[in-house]
């Protein structure tokens, strides 16, 4: 494969932009190869600078559930920039996009857009500190919820693949705040509760997590979660930016039959533009300036085409009632093949690969993964001999062992039987 012209780029980058990127794992650091510059892409396809095609089953880190390029939401795009870009005044597309949001996910009557998943985390929390007049919150290790001080504490995602767990400049004071909880264990949220009496606001969770890896919840887990909150009084928060729209037309939470206080959103409800949200019961939601004390606010925040964007992509996966039933279909068959790919490669026992909906991972790991201390018995370097080698083939996989892969509507039989073809020789390679 050339990739001489992404070389130099990346040469150049480096001179300019932290590490090269402007996010960490797209340095492709903890795959062991210089990463790949990207110029195009159409369906479920990428090509590189260098004129090299890919399967891609990044899909932008989720937003690209129709596929990169969509021609109805392109439309879309066109004609709202055409209008203008920006206004810093209310439109009539943040409306239709409430709307939108409030039909579609159970729990939101109000809905606040903002410009992030980070924005919209940061800001979910404060409220939620505001309703309840207490400080501290609970997150679980290995999830993920953005870059905000308050969250950097036994992080997920970028922060596993670099082996920095904590980051510097967060304030003892601000990580004081946060207490952590084991994934998939219910004793230890009650545990934080029964030491922190009447002082957890909330707690927050990624109801699929997506960074540190796909890892479902186990039976009992999410229903424990709102069962705890509500005997004491704290609040539960879905981090759905990953979730939301992926897994069903109204996210984990119409999936698991859970209803949180507050939902986050992002993602998929930009189609493919920058864009964040919370929202959650009205009487919370009103607490939120101008309605109430709470303060947020955002210049680009509800941006028109950011809002074109995200609404046609609601509204196609609003009106079409087999899409999910479609990507379910599809990643389980990719599921199967690359288990029959392992089967072959003779590393049964080896590898254990985790999936829900259209969302997975393959693990190299021996034993379930379901929290972040098995995620992290993962063996790296034997995944990035996986990493490289799918690369190679044509095969564009998230380039870190601590991330969810993503399929859309656009992968059909034909990218499921090259990727598992792809995947015997890959394994083989990582497994010797």
């Amino acid at each position: 494969m050339n990739t001489e012209r992404s070389d130099a780029l990346f040469t150049q980058a480096r001179q300019r932009i932290p590490g090269g990127v402007n996010s960490p794992v797209r340095a492709f650091r903890a795959v062991g190869r210089n990463p790949v510059f990207m110029q195009r892409a159409a369906g479920a396809y990428l090509w590189d600078v260098d004129g090299n095609r890919y399967i891609d089953y990044i899909g932008s880190w989720g937003p690209m559930i129709l596929g990169h390029a969509h021609p109805r939401v392109i439309e879309a795009i066109t004609r709202a920039a055409s209008q203008g870009t920006s206004f810093g005044a209310p439109t009539e597309a943040e409306v239709a996009m409430a709307e939108l949001i409030a039909q579609l996910v159970p729990s939101i009557d109000v809905v606040r857009m903002v410009n992030s998943g980070t924005e919209a985390t940061m800001s979910a929390v404060r409220l939620a500190r505001a309703f309840t007049k207490r400080e501290h919150v609970i997150k679980f290790e290995g999830c993920y919820h953005g870059h905000a001080d308050a969250f950097l504490v036994k992080a997920g995602s970028g922060a596993m693949t670099l082996g920095i767990p904590d980051s510097p400049g967060v304030p003892q004071a601000v990580a004081a705040g946060t207490l952590t909880a084991t994934f998939n264990n219910l004793p230890s949220v009650r545990a934080l509760f029964e030491a922190n009496k009447e002082q957890i606001a909330a707690v927050i969770v990624e109801p699929v997590v997506g960074n540190m890896g796909c890892v479902p919840p186990e039976a009992g887990f999410l229903e424990g979660l709102r069962q705890i909150c509500t005997d004491n009084g704290a609040l539960l928060i879905f981090d759905e930016v990953m979730t939301g729209f992926r897994l069903s037309a109204g996210g984990a939470q119409q999936l698991y039959g859970i209803r949180p206080d507050l939902t986050t959103l992002g993602k998929i409800i930009g189609g493919g533009l920058p864009v964040g949200a919370y929202g959650g019961r009205a009487d919370i939601m009103a607490m939120v300036a101008p309605s109430g004390p709470v303060y947020q606010a955002g210049t680009l925040s509800g941006n028109p085409v950011a809002m074109a964007a995200g609404r046609e992509t609601l509204t196609i996966v609003k009106e079409d009632a087999g899409l999910y039933g479609r990507l379910e279909a599809t990643c389980a068959a990719l599921e199967k093949g690359l288990r029959e790919a392992l089967k072959d490669s003779g590393g049964d026992g080896r590898v254990t690969i985790n999936r829900a909906g259209s969302m997975m991972t393959v693990f190299f790991s021996g034993s379930p993964v379901r929290d972040f201390a098995s995620a992290m018995s993962c063996d790296t370097a034997r995944f990035g001999v996986f990493f490289r080698s799918m690369l190679d083939q044509g095969v564009y996989l998230p380039p870190s062992q601590f991330e969810a892969a993503f399929i859309s509507s656009a992968h059909g039989p034909a990218e499921v039987e090259q990727t598992v073809d792809a995947a015997r020789t890959a394994f083989r390679l990582s497994l010797a």
